[in-house]
């Protein structure tokens, strides 16, 4: 754990330090987000959050390599390295489209072949685990399924990205659970501790901290897609090295025959990435309803109807927050202590914070009955958006 948390200090101050760097570059040469008709933020702010988060990525990886009980695991080191040439792909299409803005099919182009070289460097889905059986996956259905699990992410995690934030902390506290969970696990189950998908997510969590003091309301700087798109790949690639490296046999069912050990695998990043998944089904059915792309984008976001329900920037991006630690730490805390009572408590804490969720409304609607006004965010004082889909 010692190293671990070692490689998230390095993670989270690499990418603090480079991040003022990487803020006078964009300024320097123009990589701004330029006010559109969809974001709320009146002033240019700049990009390449994303480059700092990447460089921060990378001399984590780059310690851990170097450290006497991660550089133990020669599969971790290979993965690792793999994972960081994806990222660096993905990183760099996504900030070159922050910089000139690249057609959609130029980005999608990107985030396949950065998930292509994940793939050749083995970090891949070998198996799918279901209750009482594991499904193991030939070359090409495994190769399939993996670009697009990591497209789908990529994608999921793109457009969650709207709110100063927003993105660093979903993501963030989503790797924080995952890594628990991967850490516990091993460590429950007597296996290795030193896993492909424990790193990542340590280093995930890393930079996200490391990140947030610069783009928290009011962000001084956006990750913009190199940064989504980056984030969206590490998370991806955590959940894909995971499936291939813990002993499958020991997830079938737990010790005292629950069954929610054997669907871990599938329920963990699906509660993870809670919120990003709702909000990129939510947004394709709302664009093919209305006969547009999935890819145009529009204003209507989880964070859109947050603020439009009376919420305000900082609460939306709190409320967002809870609803992705309630999935991510409530799935996680009930696979490894496996009492069923957490069951209750989880339910509870759900209409709880949807009390707290529908509350802006309520409160939107009482202020402009008396003649208050709302919470909503005015054009003389909108708070900041920090990507944009």
């Amino acid at each position: 754990m010692r190293e671990y948390i070692l490689v998230m200090l390095i993670a989270a101050g690499a990418t603090y330090l480079l991040s003022g760097l990487f803020r006078r570059v964009a300024v320097r040469i123009g990589a701004v987000a330029i006010p559109r008709g969809r974001d709320v933020h009146v002033k240019p702010v700049p990009y390449f959050g994303g480059l700092a988060m990447l460089c921060g990525v990378g001399m984590a990886f780059f310690v851990a390599s170097r450290l006497p009980f991660l550089s133990s695991h020669a599969v971790v080191t290979r993965d690792s390295l793999g994972v960081f040439l994806a990222a660096l792909v993905i990183a760099v299409v996504g900030a070159i489209d922050d910089f000139i803005d690249l057609p959609v099919i130029a980005k999608v182009t990107g985030q396949v072949v950065a998930a292509g070289v994940a793939v050749l460097n083995g970090v891949r889905l070998y198996w799918i685990s279901l209750p009482g059986s594991i499904y193991a996956l030939n070359t090409p259905t495994s190769i399939l399924i993996t670009v697009i699990f990591v497209f789908v992410v990529v994608n999921a995690i793109n457009l969650v990205d709207g709110l100063d934030g927003l993105s660093s902390g979903v993501v963030g506290i989503g790797a924080s659970a995952m890594f628990l969970y991967t850490y516990f696990l091993a460590f429950e189950r007597s296996l290795s501790v030193c896993t492909t998908s424990s790193l990542i997510t340590v280093v995930v969590t890393g930079v996200c901290l490391g990140f947030l003091p610069h783009n928290f309301h009011k962000a001084r700087m956006f990750m913009g897609d190199s940064g989504s798109m980056l984030l969206g790949l590490l998370l991806a690639c955590s959940t894909i090295s995971f499936t291939g490296q813990i002993d499958s046999s020991l997830l079938i069912t737990g010790d005292d025959g629950s069954w929610l050990p054997s669907w871990m695998p599938f329920l963990l990043p699906l509660a993870v990435m809670f919120v990003p998944l709702v909000d990129l089904v939510s947004s394709y059915i709302r664009r093919t309803m209305r006969g547009k792309w999935w890819f145009e984008a529009d204003k209507e976001h989880l964070h859109h109807q947050l603020l439009g329900r009376g919420h305000s920037m900082v609460g939306t991006v709190v409320v967002l927050y809870l609803w992705t630690a309630l999935f991510a730490y409530g799935a996680t805390i009930m696979a490894l202590v496996r009492q069923r009572w957490l069951i209750f408590v989880f339910a509870g804490a759900a209409v709880v914070l949807l009390l707290f969720t529908l509350r802006g409304k309520l409160r939107r609607t009482e202020r402009t009955e008396t003649g208050t006004g709302g919470n909503i965010p005015t054009d003389t004082e909108p708070p900041s958006v920090s990507g944009a889909a």
